[in-house]
């Protein structure tokens, strides 16, 4: 017998003459815009880390058993056709960087082959060796997002991380001269962090010739080590407060500097806006490979892939987008990697739904929402202008050249905005979970 349906939550007036059907038509598209392929090993686990990544000797087999298993699942979802026509790729983790110049470069190839304008990878100093940065420039990847974290020494050793400040600006400027688009990601309200000190980050990153910059407020998850470590009691270094007076001073001085924030922690040279962040916020669909990682389908690609997951149920009528996170672990796909073999955790969402979960992610762009987005909302979402009016007059967001835009208030205080939105969907979301045949670690 198949796996049983449960029911959970997942947690205005457009400009005249905007048309719907382009946000529509996003909905019907047969292949992925986006691929995300998830590299779950690190060198060491990070104190603040709770993604789905795991200590790893550089030696260890399992690192390239697993990249050929990702390269064999790109294959077959070529061959689906799930592929064709992809816009952005981006390769992440954990530290693919760790996988060396050899396993790196593979994968790299594999997805350049496939013709993304915008082809990224996630690093970290400590294993961004030379000759990963060759390896990854010659195979195709056009991007690098490099976790800097922090350019202080002594919270870098806080935080858990490998490397030092001197190396990070090594690092960085190495792939810079090389060609690459580069992402210099920051941690703010970190153990140990003054406001002099995020200063001087934010100052010795704008040295480094970056085009790109996430600033990041530390959120202390659940299972980690600094959960264990700051759990019990309220810390003044990550209080509401803190983080937002950390995040108001990076947008003074990255601005200042000639970059504009794009996306809540995104801020960008212009012409260095990461296009795959963007297709998250816009409805894009992307298929993710790799332990954990996570997909968003339309219809139609989630038909596509069923010819090969024959295990897939059948999508509940009414569905107009399905999400999928991958449950089997980094030792189960490298020793199977066919598609046919993954379970997954499934949820259906109706088209009034998808468009309450658009919403609710476009408010993340500063530029604020589509109004093609909002007439296709206000079509099937009653309520949509009432939300929106509502939440002009509670200052999240504001009216500025036919969109409505987040403020400053609803740029700090996202999560209420987003649950404004989210609370527009109707009903409840479909989900099923999938069984997997014995778990490894």
């Amino acid at each position: 017998m198949g796996p049983m349906l449960s029911s959970s939550r997942t947690g205005g007036t457009g400009a005249p003459g905007y048309q719907s059907s382009e946000w529509e038509a996003r909905l019907e598209r047969a292949s992925a815009y986006a691929l995300y392929l998830h590299v779950p090993f690190c060198a060491q686990k990070c104190a603040y880390c709770d993604f789905a990544s795991w200590t790893t000797r550089r030696d260890d087999p399992l690192m390239s058993s697993y990249a050929a298993a990702l390269a064999s699942q790109i294959d077959e979802a070529r061959g689906l056709g799930l592929l064709e026509g992809l816009e952005t790729a981006y390769i992440g983790g954990g530290t693919p960087s760790l996988l060396g110049a050899e396993s790196l470069g593979a994968i790299v190839r594999n997805v350049a082959s496939l013709g993304p304008a915008e082809l990224s990878c996630e690093a970290n100093p400590d294993s961004l060796t030379d000759e990963v940065l060759d390896a990854a420039r010659e195979a195709g990847a056009t991007r690098l997002s490099i976790g800097v974290q922090s350019l202080v020494d002594s919270e870098l050793r806080k935080l858990g991380r490998l490397h030092d400040a001197a190396l990070a600006q090594d690092r960085v400027r190495a792939a810079v001269a090389l060609g690459f688009d580069v992402s210099c990601d920051l941690m703010c309200a970190t153990p140990g962090q003054s406001d002099a000190s995020w200063a001087l980050t934010l100052s010795q990153a704008l040295a480094l010739g970056a085009g790109h910059v996430s600033v990041y407020p530390l959120m202390i998850e659940q299972g980690t080590a600094f959960d264990r470590l700051y759990s019990e009691d309220s810390y003044e270094w990550n209080s509401d407060e803190v983080q937002a007076q950390r995040m108001q001073k990076a947008q003074v001085v990255l601005e200042g500097n000639g970059f504009n924030r794009y996306e809540v922690a995104s801020y960008t040279k212009p012409g260095k806006a990461c296009k795959h962040n963007e297709a998250y916020w816009t409805g894009q669909p992307y298929l993710g490979l790799g332990t954990k990682a996570s997909s968003m389908l339309t219809l139609k690609c989630y038909s596509r892939l069923r010819d090969a997951c024959r295990e897939l149920p059948p999508s509940p009528s009414g569905t107009a987008r399905v999400r999928l996170t991958v449950l089997n672990s980094k030792e189960q796909i490298a020793r199977d990697p066919r598609l046919s073999s993954l379970r997954f955790d499934i949820e259906f969402l109706t088209s009034a739904q998808a468009a309450a979960e658009d919403l609710m992610l476009g408010a993340r762009l500063s530029e604020g929402l589509d109004p093609g987005l909002v007439a296709h909302a206000r079509g099937i979402l009653p309520g949509t202008g009432d939300c929106l009016e509502g939440l002009v007059r509670d200052g999240y967001l504001t009216k500025a050249h036919g969109r409505f835009v987040p403020t400053e208030r609803g740029w700090l205080l996202g999560n209420e905005l987003y649950e404004r939105l989210w609370d527009l969907a109707p009903g409840e979301v479909a989900s099923l979970r999938q069984s997997t045949m014995g778990e490894d670690r």
